[in-house]
């Protein structure tokens, strides 16, 4: 039987055609792209050694050299725009590049290398070629000559610096900088040159300070260090807040810039006033209440996509109880941090589950897990009191916030999170159980102390056989209120949680009590745990949970009979 070929659709490509269309794209990619830039990689080097050539034989002096590059800098700059008229942007962009870099360097070794201007000149000059740069991209709306811009502009104290400390001078200038960054963003929707200048500030800060900075300049560090906060706090304000203006969804710079600049901020006065806990408290609360105005001031805005204007409100609402937060350790001291970073996690979920921002709940998972962590292994009570002092406090904090990771979770969690929101219930017990458990312990603890001073050996001897009657005690208890919460909110879940408690219990009054406790405490042990567990396991007998499979008419029947 003859093999009748597939049916192409009319229009259709064949695999030949394809190939032959991919092998030509890739040629024109080779010979428009890659041929061009490695030409000109090639000119360059050419021009450069034979620059090199003519220097070493004296052919050029220094004020040549300087002149040439100026020259060549500014032709390349001007011959890029020939490219860019016929259409060819990219290759316009890469040549301006080349030339705004030659412009840099020739300042640079006019003033550092020959000395032939002074520092202040190749300054001034250097502004000039980024104020270039800048309006260029803006008027042809080019975010890569905006990066070149900006890069060029934190290399320049760099390029010029003279190693003495100027740092009114240093820190105008990235103000400056910083200001006309700012009035960029608030016209292009360019997230990179954002992050560029923050990353930019924050070099040239730390080089400085790690370099000059001590207590006799704290006053104006402070104040430029405000300035730099001021500014970049202030991008996701005055930004068109538009989904099609800065992303695609919600903007991820738009939200993150307020934490990691807030962040940024505070471990800069941190740094300056470590040891006055106090003025640090003043400098937190104020923070608190600078993003307090911020995020009223986002209910204002006009015109704006209102799920982003919501999210970013609500991380400044967050950012600013954060500051309270870290007002309270602050200002007082040990388990305080505890609680202040349990709050902290809640307020975040909170803020979490209000905006939908996925990341936040990541910083609350972490925040929640240091606080749980100190309050585990790290803090350090001295209780003199039964139930009422600051640790059970403490661990009352936490439970509540658990409690409420469990109740939320039942109606805002996804699938995914469910596991998350059941380790959360895991937590609240054992949180709950050790909490309980701590209280009687130092509580016989404390008899036993007492009774030890007076050489009463007899008496602390009960004491302790007391103690571990009251754990098993508190065990049973709390494994049979367990269960019944389980039988009542009908969970599985919280009934398994019994049963591993109970199995615990058992393990307990069969391997310990049975051989340390005296036979009063080992009677009353046995049948306490022995009650609990009838009392379960007529619970699950009257199948009042209808856990039983359901039974056929007949072999009820003959159950019956």
């Amino acid at each position: 039987m003859p093999v009748i070929p597939p049916r192409k659709e009319p229009g259709t490509p064949s695999f030949s055609q394809l190939a032959a269309r991919s092998g030509e794209d890739l040629e024109g990619t080779i010979g428009k792209l890659w041929l061009n830039r490695i030409g000109i990689v090639a000119i360059l080097l050419g021009v450069s050694y034979f620059l090199k050539y003519a220097f070493d034989n004296g052919w050029i002096g220094p004020g040549g050299r300087v002149a040439i590059g100026l020259i060549a800098g500014i032709a390349v700059v001007l011959w890029s725009e020939r490219f860019r008229s016929k259409g060819s942007i990219p290759f316009s962009y890469s040549l301006k590049a080349v030339g705004i870099g030659i412009l840099y360097l020739s300042l640079w070794a006019a003033s550092q290398r020959y000395h032939l201007v002074p520092s202040s000149v190749a300054f001034v000059a250097m502004i000039v070629v980024t104020a270039s740069t800048i309006t260029l991209a803006l008027t042809q709306n080019a975010e890569i000559l905006a990066v070149y811009a900006m890069i060029g502009g934190f290399s320049t104290p760099a390029l010029v610096s003279t190693g003495e400390n100027h740092e009114i001078v240093l820190f105008t200038y990235v103000c400056l900088l910083d200001l006309a960054i700012l009035a960029m963003v608030t016209i292009k929707p360019w997230r990179r040159i954002v992050w560029g200048a923050f990353l930019g500030t924050a070099i040239m800060y730390v080089g400085w300070a790690a370099e000059f900075y001590d207590d006799t300049e704290r006053p104006q560090t402070v104040l430029f260090a405000s300035i730099f906060f001021a500014i970049f706090a202030v991008i996701p304000l005055i930004t068109p807040l538009s989904r099609s203006r800065w992303h695609s969804g919600f903007s991820i710079t738009l939200m993150a810039l307020p934490l990691v600049n807030a962040g940024a901020y505070f471990l800069a006065l941190f740094a300056m006033y470590h040891s006055e806990t106090a003025t640090l408290t003043w400098y937190s609360l104020a923070l608190a209440a600078v993003y307090l105005v911020l995020s009223s001031q986002f209910k204002r805005r006009v015109g704006s996509d209102p799920d982003v204007v919501k999210t970013i409100n609500l991380i400044h609402i967050a950012i600013a109880i954060v500051f309270i937060t870290i007002a309270i350790p602050l200002k007082l001291n040990e388990h305080w941090i505890t609680i202040g970073w349990l709050i902290e996690s809640a307020v975040l979920l909170w803020v979490a589950v209000k905006s939908d921002a996925h990341f936040l709940r990541i910083f609350a998972g972490c925040t929640l897990a240091l606080g749980i962590c100190r309050l585990l292994f790290y803090d350090n009570f001295d209780t003199q009191t039964l139930i009422f002092n600051a640790r059970f406090a403490t661990y009352l904090v936490a439970i509540a916030i658990m409690a409420g990771i469990v109740s939320a979770g039942k109606r805002f969690a996804s699938e995914a999170e469910m596991p998350f929101v059941n380790a959360a219930g895991v937590a609240l017990n054992l949180l709950a159980l050790w909490a309980v458990t701590l209280e009687a312990n130092d509580y016989f603890n404390r008899q036993i102390m007492a009774f030890y001073r007076t050489h009463n050996y007899t008496v602390t001897d009960q004491w302790q056989i007391a103690k571990d009657f009251t754990f098993s005690a508190i065990w049973i208890v709390y494994g049979a209120a367990l269960m019944v919460v389980g039988f009542w909110k009908r969970s599985a879940f919280i009934r398994w949680q019994a049963l591993v408690l109970m199995a615990a219990t058992i393990v307990k009054v069969f391997l310990y009590d049975s051989r340390e406790l005296e036979q009063v405490y080992r009677i009353l042990s046995f049948i306490g745990l022995g009650v609990v567990l009838m009392g379960m396991s007529y619970a699950y007998h009257r199948d009042w949970l209808k856990l039983s499979p359901r039974k056929s008419g007949a072999a009820e029947q003959g159950t019956t009979a």
